[in-house]
């Protein structure tokens, strides 16, 4: 039996969100896009009012003090606060649930202080010269004496420069495979403090105000032997883990996006009037109304499915691939339908139509490209066909 209903649970996260989004969010859009920042005391006090509603870590397992909610749950509240542009500046940060394979000091160091809103991590794994190919990465790790030795670069690393470390992902050797000798990918918890770690500025973007990307460099970067997450070589098992969900959070946020650009679009299609009618009237907007709604309505279903299969365990990279693509690929199009719908005021700073357009560009790239998606996709659909 299919039942798409919320629970009462969930019905009240997506209600609590989005008053939260709504009067305590959505009213500093202009200050964010106008200065590219917010004021410090301003994300500090976002961030605490998110502690409290208990979303800050509410994607990560109860057992390690997370939240504990489910998929669904998450997802449902990640695409509320995907309204907003204000979700990837630092105010609505969510630890990265591969820090639930954290363990033993590695717990009190690094996982409580982030669970506690004292410390804020973010991800370290795309290279200038590697981009998607994990495999191709030049970043090192080699053990010496009780410490790994860290040397490479990183870039487009999100948000570095208001973070106090990163999950970072290195090559640490090599292995023979029946496809010829393939490096192996480690993960460990570098804080930026330590002796060799340079976080530098990144490159000047046109999406997500308030975003900053940055480079990091690490020239005989000497950490505790104890900060390897996992064993040896167990980077891409960590590494399959943390993108599937956070694929579904990129398609939710896009989702949300969609959903504010088609009311606009609509609410100005039923009011604007042209040549002595509405302009709904006239099949060139009605008709990619339509196209724009049923769009975004195969995007909620697809979201629903994936985070349901996660609860299932049953949820596969193709589930997560196909999401992700189609969400961030529909948001181009009904961005930019929106925007043709409302006509030149659309490019106008007065409505969110020009950021929303813009920003949406980027989601079709980062965490993994369309064309990565496909390949995702296809794969599995070949492989078991012995192709």
């Amino acid at each position: 039996m299919i039942d798409f209903s919320l629970t009462e649970e969930q019905q009240m996260l997506v209600e609590m969100t989005r008053s939260f989004v709504e009067k305590e969010m959505l009213p500093h859009e202009e200050i964010l896009e106008s200065t590219d920042t917010l004021p410090p005391e301003l994300a500090a006090s976002l961030r605490k009012r998110s502690m409290e509603l208990g979303l800050h870590a509410c994607n990560l397992p109860e057992k390690v003090g997370g939240g504990g909610l489910d998929a669904v749950s998450v997802m449902l509240i990640e695409k509320e606060l995907g309204r907003t542009s204000l979700a990837l500046a630092e105010c609505a940060h969510r630890p990265l649930n591969i820090l639930a394979a954290c363990e033993n000091e590695q717990v009190t160091q690094f996982l409580e202080p982030t669970l506690r809103g004292e410390k804020r991590d973010c991800i370290a794994m795309t290279e200038p010269g590697a981009g998607s190919d994990l495999r191709g990465m030049k970043c090192k790790a080699v053990r010496e004496g009780g410490c790994w030795i860290i040397n490479g670069e990183k870039h487009f690393i999100s948000q570095a420069f208001v973070s106090d470390f990163c999950v970072l992902f290195a090559a640490t050797g090599e292995e023979k495979t029946n496809k010829g000798i393939k490096k192996l990918i480690s993960a460990f918890l570098v804080d930026f403090s330590d002796p060799g770690v340079e976080v530098a500025p990144g490159y000047k973007n046109v999406s997500h105000r308030g975003y900053t990307n940055n480079i990091l460099r690490f020239e005989n970067a000497r950490i505790p032997e104890w900060r390897i997450m996992g064993s040896e070589g167990d980077g891409f098992r960590l590494v399959n883990q943390w993108l599937g969900p956070t694929r579904l959070t990129v398609a939710a946020t896009c989702v949300a996006r969609a959903e504010r650009a088609f009311e606009i679009a609509l609410n100005y299609a039923a009011t604007r009037e042209q040549f002595g009618q509405k302009i709904g009237k006239f099949q060139g907007i009605s008709f990619p109304l339509a196209d724009m709604t049923t769009e975004i309505k195969l995007a909620n279903l697809m979201l629903l499915e994936t985070a349901w299969k996660i609860d299932r365990e049953t949820v596969t990279p193709e589930d997560c691939a196909m999401t992700k693509l189609y969400c961030t690929e529909m948001l181009a199009r009904v961005a930019d339908q929106a925007l043709q719908t409302v006509g030149g005021m659309g490019l106008m700073e007065d409505l969110p139509l020009e950021r929303i357009w813009r920003d949406a560009r980027v989601e079709r790239i980062w965490d993994g490209t369309s064309e990565i998606q496909r390949h995702i996709i296809s794969r599995g659909l070949l492989r078991p066909l012995g192709s």
